[in-house]
């Protein structure tokens, strides 16, 4: 976890790093930012790099039901980053934000893996170009 404003302890950045899966060897970080209604609204969270990803889209926008709707204030922090985990081991075609990768991961679970392999080496899909997210 880092503060880029040592001032202002409700915004951070968290790295998450997937041991497991299609996403393995990647580096994600993701901005955190604590409303002060929290815990009584969820944390805005975004992805800070572009990602080939059905459950976040290439402004870094997050599709995660705990995120909307499931929230809870019984809820912290640490449940969204299971969350976040669980969608780099278990994307989700079915409630997609990018569209076109949800697509290829229903039709074509193959070539959504290369495509994953690839952009996050930071190549070219669709004509779209990706972050290199591949852990140093």
């Amino acid at each position: 976890m880092t503060f880029p404003n040592k001032n202002d302890l409700q915004q951070f950045t968290i790295e998450v790093l997937p041991d497991e899966g299609m996403y393995t060897r990647g580096s994600f970080k993701f901005q955190f930012i604590i409303p002060d209604s929290y815990p009584f609204e969820p944390p805005k969270v975004k992805c800070l790099a572009k990602i080939y990803h059905p459950n976040i889209d290439l402004q870094g926008n997050i599709c995660l039901n705990i995120l909307r709707e499931d929230w809870k204030p019984v809820l912290n922090v640490n449940a969204v980053l299971h969350g976040l985990l669980f969608l780099f081991y278990e994307p989700n075609p079915n409630d997609p934000l990018n569209q076109d990768a949800a697509k290829v991961l229903r039709t074509n679970p193959q070539r959504f893996t290369s495509n994953v392999s690839r952009t996050m080496r930071g190549g070219e899909v669709d004509g779209h170009y990706y972050d290199n997210v591949i852990r140093r």
